[in-house]
């Protein structure tokens, strides 16, 4: 019988596992591994959304199926969030949807809105379930070389829109981007929303780093821009804001056709996040936004931590406005390695492990991005152990 499975063989080895289980074997093997890699969020989720979690699962109904398009309270909680963060309108019942995580929802929006061999424009290097989420559902991707310059990606943008025949369906952006941490204005958007009007392709916007802004910066939501609903919709995800990452809650709100076509997809395939979650979540929502305060400033504080230490030992890096993240260039006399090599060598020589950039797309070559996910005092201890690596102090 033949074990030939065509969509997974679209799919290339994860270079993202590759470093996270050479640090499980080291691990594993008693080595003090420091992990900067994944972007896995290690603070606690706030207590006062855990203790409504516990509350609401002690009673009985809610064990049973919840609804896959999210428990009508909580989508009411999302588009009151939004009213109140962004001043956009929106309507619970036609233009927000619950997601397990923002993760599932783009994978599942595509597959249901991208047929086989239609295109898809998708920044490179970005975030893989952009990419991936294409490839799975059959369609083509269209890479837009990304530096992190405004300017740079709208004359790539522009120019694989040209390039490309039959012509893109829709496009998928991440601001504050990861992994580069690249940020926009409002202005962006407002180009952007009339660039996708006039060529009549659908947006996809993650704004799953909207709440982790440093230094006074603010991100902008793509949906305050007067008429970016008509050809978009934005995704969010409680996992890095609320840290709640493994809770797999998430929503999607904007554009009612792209909406009903993931509501249509996702009745199909599973029952919604358990409903105490949801209920948890909803009480987040409402109740206790300053808690995201307090997080955005440890990452801050995590921030300066990493970037000043290296700046220190002599590797060069700038400080990102957002996420919690930071995308360094690998040192000049390192960089021939490529960077999942220089990642592996990170963590057998200086015990700290980072994400290959090659792992985000082929031009996040000759980088690595730290993830903020150890606190302080193991960040300065990755630091020393990445000077005696390679600068031999």
């Amino acid at each position: 019988m033949s074990a030939e499975f065509n969509r997974i063989n679209r799919l290339p080895p994860y270079i993202l596992g590759q470093v996270a289980g050479i640090m499980a074997e080291a691990r594993r093997r008693g080595e003090d591994i420091i992990d900067l890699g994944m972007g896995n969020p290690d603070l606690p989720t706030p207590k006062p959304i855990v203790d409504k979690l516990k509350e609401a699962a002690e009673v009985a109904k809610n064990h049973r199926y919840s609804m896959s398009r999210g428990i009508p309270g909580l989508r009411k909680a999302i588009c009151d969030w939004y009213q109140r963060k962004y001043e956009v309108d929106l309507d619970p019942e036609a233009e927000a949807i619950v997601t397990i995580g923002a993760k599932e929802g783009i994978s599942h929006l595509v597959l249901a809105t991208v047929e086989s061999k239609e295109t898809v424009l998708v920044p490179n290097p970005t975030y893989p379930i952009h990419a991936y989420s294409v490839v799975i559902a059959g369609g083509d991707v269209r890479s837009i070389p990304y530096t992190g310059e405004e300017s740079d990606f709208f004359e790539e943008m522009v120019k694989a829109m040209k390039l490309t025949w039959p012509k893109p369906k829709m496009l998928i952006v991440n601001f504050p981007h990861n992994p580069t941490t690249a940020v926009v204005d409002i202005d962006f958007f407002k180009k952007l929303v009339d660039f996708a009007i006039e060529n009549q392709i659908y947006v996809v916007h993650d704004l799953a780093y909207g709440d982790l802004c440093f230094d006074g910066y603010h991100a902008p939501s793509f949906l305050e821009v007067p008429r970016a609903k008509e050809i978009g919709v934005e995704f969010y995800s409680m996992s890095k804001s609320f840290s709640m990452p493994g809770w797999r809650v998430g929503f999607c709100v904007g554009n009612k056709d792209l909406i009903h076509a993931l509501a249509r997809i996702k009745s199909y395939l599973d029952y919604g996040v358990f409903q105490p979650i949801q209920i948890a979540a909803t009480v987040a929502l409402n109740q206790y936004e300053d808690l995201v305060k307090e997080t955005c400033e440890t990452y801050r504080s995590r921030r300066d931590a990493l970037c000043d230490g290296l700046n220190k030992i002599g590797w060069k890096v700038k400080k990102p406005k957002a996420t919690m993240f930071v995308w360094a260039k690998i040192p000049e006399p390192y960089l021939s390695m490529g960077s999942l090599e220089f990642s592996k060598f990170l963590l057998k020589v200086a015990q700290v492990a980072v994400s290959p950039g090659a792992g985000f797309g082929e031009f996040g070559e000759g980088y690595v991005r730290f993830a903020l996910i150890e606190n302080e005092h193991r960040i300065k201890q990755a630091v020393r152990g990445i000077k005696k690596a390679l600068f031999k102090g």
